[in-house]
């Protein structure tokens, strides 16, 4: 059996931290219920002193939640603790987060202090903290430049004083992976009492590296690994929590795993994705929009042949219906066939290799060639677009209900139809939905600037998701609502 690893998830504290990406109360207990789902053992809600809205996330996230630990970080500070316990007091599982520097940078820099204070101040820390709550965690700051022989003292005392789990952050992601794990196994090798004690391991990516760095930490005895959503966080970002836990799930030989239900990460990648306003890069492993999607021939020959050809994960365990199958100039023969016979139309070789020589020819003039481009290879008149937006009225501002109106041309019918929503763009869509009546989700909604001012032409992007397959939609206005919606229909016409 493997050793299990304690997932530590921190999306609410530590990745709300990136600038522009704060959450009101309703979008933290959101996320806190899909973590919950999602299975992780620790959700970090927050840092209860820095503001009022912060405690009062901390305290609603601690009502709705029942099976994970929830978690409030503090300075190694009274006020902060007595905080802390406050806004836990309704939380069924309850842990307190607190810690002070331990590299000599920290010390002397941060702190002007020394290690024998920092050490007796976080002690203190920990059996003040424990007259509150029995699960206590301490984290010595700055772990990963820390002179080892210290962090050891200090992470004995700590556990000496009550602390159940001891944090190892790499805090400014300093550390490369084998001295990272290097200084995990001395603190196994040279703590008398960390077998009291869970070691954590919480790094974050600042040359990249953050996900490697939790992973060698956990191969040398760690059983905690603090990690994000699409590892969003300080700076460079926190450790991923996807990465480290299908790292775990792909590698058999890591002799060590999570309880995450992995068939919920790409829910929670675009819920967080959505609720922070931070799109996923698309070459984000395990969640970017191209993870699973081949547009090389010699990828998509292989692919189709069998999957693990070139892909170490079936998209499915992650949640994710089917690979993509991406037609541009480097595509071949293989990803040709197989597209043309999704549309119905089966090809003997020597004509396959005719309609192929047409497709480089336009697929060398198109970044991609969609559905259509593909019938009208294959000799099928030009048809006129199946939608086409008449008008589109929006109502919103304050203290207003968001209201749209659309007229819509849908096969030589006009069909009209009016809804509320969330916004002016949310109003719109759900407006379109009354008349094509799809049983469509929205899988991603981005929004570009592509000159500068206020007078910008925004482009938008938008990933569909109809009875498996992934649409793309795209549109462009100085009207950012009016793009929105173009880009919808976009997405909307292939389906259709």
């Amino acid at each position: 059996m493997k050793n299990r690893v304690f997932v530590f998830d921190t999306t609410l504290r530590d990745g709300e931290q990136v600038p522009g990406c704060q959450l009101n109360t309703v979008e933290k207990i959101e996320i806190a219920a899909m973590l919950e789902n999602l299975k992780v053992d620790v959700i970090e809600a927050g840092f209860p002193i820095s503001s009022p809205g912060d405690f009062k996330s901390v305290v609603e996230i601690s009502k709705v939640i029942s099976e994970p630990i929830i978690c409030a970080l503090t300075r190694a500070r009274k006020e902060d603790i007595d905080a802390a316990a406050e806004s836990l007091k309704f939380a069924k599982r309850k842990r307190i987060h607190t810690g002070i520097g331990s590299s000599d940078v920290h010390i002397k820099f941060k702190f002007n202090s020394t290690r024998e204070k920092v050490l007796e101040q976080g002690v203190e820390a920990v059996k003040y903290a424990k007259k509150f709550v029995e699960d206590i965690e301490f984290y010595a700051e700055d772990a990963g430049r820390a002179d080892n022989a210290f962090l050891a003292k200090m992470v004995e005392a700590a556990i000496a004083a009550g602390a159940t789990v001891v944090n190892i952050p790499d805090t400014t992601g300093y550390c490369l992976p084998w001295e990272f794990g290097s200084k995990i196994k001395y603190l196994v090798n040279h703590v008398k009492n960390i077998d009291k004690a869970i070691i954590s391991v919480h790094c974050h990516n600042d040359l990249g590296m953050a996900t490697a760095n939790s992973l060698s930490g956990i191969i040398n005895g760690a059983r905690q690994v603090e990690v994000t959503i699409n590892g969003i966080g300080e700076r460079a970002g926190n450790t991923s929590l996807e990465e480290v836990v299908m790292t775990m799930r792909t590698h058999k030989d890591i002799d060590a795993d999570t309880n995450i239900q992995t068939k919920k990460i790409v829910e929670a990648s675009r819920l967080v994705s959505r609720l922070m306003r931070m799109p996923v890069q698309p070459n984000k492993a395990i969640v970017g929009r191209n993870a699973f999607a081949h547009s090389s021939g010699i990828h998509q020959d292989g692919v189709l042949k069998k999957r693990a050809n070139y892909e170490i994960i079936d998209p499915k365990d992650i949640g994710i219906a089917n690979s993509s199958i991406i037609l541009t100039a480097r595509s071949g023969r293989a990803a040709l066939k197989h597209k043309l016979e999704k549309l119905g139309y089966k090809l003997a070789k020597p004509q396959l290799n005719e309609v192929y020589q047409q497709f480089l020819d336009l697929a060398d003039k198109k970044r991609e060639i969609n559905d259509e481009d593909l019938r009208l290879l294959m000799g099928e008149k030009a048809t006129d677009r199946n939608i086409k937006l008449e008008l589109l009225e929006v109502v919103c501002g304050m203290p207003l209900k968001p209201m749209a109106t659309v007229k819509l041309w849908v096969k030589g019918k006009e069909e009209i139809a009016s809804a509320v929503g969330n916004g002016p763009v949310d109003s719109a869509f759900n407006a379109i939905n009354k008349i094509i009546k799809k049983p469509v989700s929205l899988e991603e909604f981005l929004v570009q600037a592509i000159t500068k001012g206020s007078d910008d032409m925004g482009k938008v992007h938008i990933q569909l998701a109809y009875k498996g397959d992934t649409y793309y939609g795209f549109g462009a206005d100085t009207d950012i609502v009016v793009a929105s919606v173009k880009a919808y229909l976009d997405g909307l016409q292939k389906i259709i």
